[in-house]
């Protein structure tokens, strides 16, 4: 990562970490673009965040359409306003079976988790690349080395990506960081509906934590990032584990998810 000055655009900021990444990046000095789709809550962040003294632009953009996303990609590809750092963080969870499931849900699962990540990474890059300075953090999730449907399959992909990006941006002044959180204290599981109460209370992180974390590694040019000693280890194992294990683990984790709350 470059200096401690520039731009960072963030989407899906004005919640969970994307809200973090937002307030940490602007007490450090980095003027801010808030992406997200509602208006009257960007403007209620970005006034906070202005208590900073530094610049703050929103951009309403729902990324499931592909019209307004554009905007978003012109505005990290404008060379007159550089971008020094892009948070791909917009997400959100779908409690369902794939099979039997809405597919338009799945679809904008699909839009907002993948095709967004990849084409806002693409419009940033070359910018960042002909300037010789610039970062790209991917929150995906542990969620990615097990098998818990599309969501998993989602995040699979985003960081396999930015590890992939990080090998090929090697020497160019350009890092890239896939961000993988465990249980996050946010209003993600809220709003996806989905069912934590079993969940013990080692497994949650802060959101701070993560975002600390992340910045630190990306800082040094690490392509993936876990914050938490117990997620740590857990993606360790995770990653080697025997897949007919890893299978089972998931299939235990759909079948919580279909008792999600509605």
């Amino acid at each position: 990562m470059g200096s401690d000055v520039g731009t960072a655009l963030i989407t899906g900021g004005t919640s969970g970490i994307g809200l973090e990444f937002a307030r940490t990046l602007a007490a450090r000095g980095h003027d801010i673009c808030l992406v997200a789709r509602d208006l009257n809550r960007l403007q209620e962040v970005a006034e906070q965040l202005r208590a900073n003294r530094i610049q703050v632009e929103v951009l309403v953009a729902d990324l499931c359409d592909r019209s307004q996303m554009a905007i978003v990609e012109q505005r990290l590809s404008d060379p007159g306003r550089p971008i020094e750092i892009l948070v791909n963080n917009a997400g959100f969870g779908v409690p369902q079976r794939f099979a039997g499931g809405d597919l338009e849900t799945e679809q904008r699962l699909l839009d907002v988790l993948v095709t967004a990540v990849m084409r806002l990474t693409h419009a940033a890059l070359p910018g960042m690349v002909a300037r010789g300075t610039g970062a790209i953090l991917n929150v995906s999730s542990v969620a990615g080395w097990i098998t818990g449907g599309t969501y998993s399959a989602a995040k699979a992909w985003v960081t396999v990506f930015s590890e992939s990006l990080s090998v090929e941006l090697a020497g160019t002044g350009v890092h890239v960081t896939a961000v993988c959180p465990g249980y996050t204290h946010t209003e993600f599981h809220q709003r996806a509906s989905m069912e934590i109460d079993s969940v013990p209370e080692w497994m949650w992180l802060d959101s701070q934590k993560v975002v600390d974390q992340a910045l630190r590694d990306v800082r040094k040019g690490k392509p993936v990032s876990v914050a938490g000693s117990q997620y740590k280890a857990l993606s360790l194992v995770a990653q080697y584990l025997p897949r007919p294990l890893v299978r089972s683990i998931g299939s235990r984790r759909a079948g919580g998810q279909s008792r999600a709350k509605h």
